[in-house]
């Protein structure tokens, strides 16, 4: 999400801060009965059941087999995780995703282990159908795999809760402290937004820079900054889950719903499959008319970043 040859610096900070405070709300309460083809599933409280229309759709291969093979790489909160350390077991905004997109297709979506850098050569050489990863869909591996675009998101401002320096914007950071993490992209913007200050006749944002998101994050928890930056997902995830959700909380900006600089997340899928790709765009669609995947966002404190309609490869580079 913050370029187009890498993703996800910030996120697991949030994991890294579970364990350093020894938070107990840092599980999910993902998808609730196990997905099976052709059977209603439980996500998110919701119940999806299979579409005849779609699962007609789709091609030969897939409905013989009742299954998707789908790639992801673990763990990378809140997209992806396991239920509990050393568990097999899967769980996530993305898993949850693929469970009520095979639910609504008639088929299992069987998620399989990839290191993110083996996601899309792996696709290509037919080892998986199709990956759920947060993969940002840009122009260069639009050219090897479709994307189904299901998430826009960006860069996000965490606050303590309450908002007591009443944030909403980039804007007013200027003259205040914000935290953030070394060398990312959230920095460069921070560092990028002086000059907007400094037109404004408004004092420099006071950036402080750290290691690690976590320790931006207890910064913020001290009260020594006013503001937390980094990647929206890692924020609402981070709001949702630290303390139950007593301490942080998102702000969203009107004019950036889901991050400043925010690029689409797709569901990678093999060219070779363009039934496939069609029939999850209608079903992912589906999803989004239904407002269940609006409940399966807000689960993980993201609701802002879920798209608004179903579109195929909408890389913006």
């Amino acid at each position: 999400m913050n370029s187009s040859a890498a993703r996800r610096p910030a996120l697991p900070a949030a994991l890294a801060l579970c364990a350093t405070l020894g938070l107990t709300a840092c599980g999910s309460t993902g998808s609730e009965t196990p997905a099976g083809a052709g059977t209603a599933v439980t996500v998110a409280g919701v119940s999806i059941s299979p579409d005849a229309a779609l699962h007609a759709a789709l091609p030969d291969a897939v409905k013989k087999s009742g299954k998707v093979r789908v790639a992801t790489d673990i763990p990378y909160p809140p997209f992806e995780m396991y239920v509990a350390e050393g568990k097999s077991e899967m769980t996530g905004l993305d898993y949850d995703l693929g469970q009520a997109l095979g639910a609504k297709l008639g088929v299992r979506f069987e998620f399989l282990a990839q290191k993110f850098d083996g996601i899309v050569p792996a696709i290509q050489a037919g080892k998986y159908d199709a990956a759920i990863s947060a993969i940002t869909d840009n122009e260069e591996r639009g050219k090897v795999v479709d994307f189904v675009d299901y998430s826009v998101s960006g860069t996000g401002i965490m606050v303590a809760k309450g908002n007591p320096d009443k944030i909403v914007t980039l804007d007013d950071l200027c003259g205040k402290k914000a935290a953030v993490q070394t060398a990312t992209n959230q920095q460069k913007l921070l560092d990028k937004h002086q000059d907007a200050c400094k037109n404004a006749g408004r004092a420099p944002i006071e950036v402080q820079a750290f290691p690690k998101d976590s320790d931006a994050q207890l910064a913020l928890r001290s009260g020594k900054v006013s503001a937390d930056v980094l990647t929206k997902p890692a924020a609402g995830w981070t709001a949702k889950t630290a303390d139950n959700g007593a301490t942080f909380e998102v702000v969203d900006d009107p004019a950036a719903q889901g991050g400043y600089n925010a690029s689409p997340n797709g569901i990678a899928i093999s060219k070779s499959l363009p039934q496939l790709t069609d029939a999850v765009q209608k079903a992912l669609q589906s999803l989004i008319d239904d407002g269940s995947l609006a409940k399966i966002y807000d689960t993980y404190g993201v609701a802002s970043i879920a798209v608004k309609s179903a579109t195929k490869n909408g890389a913006v580079d």
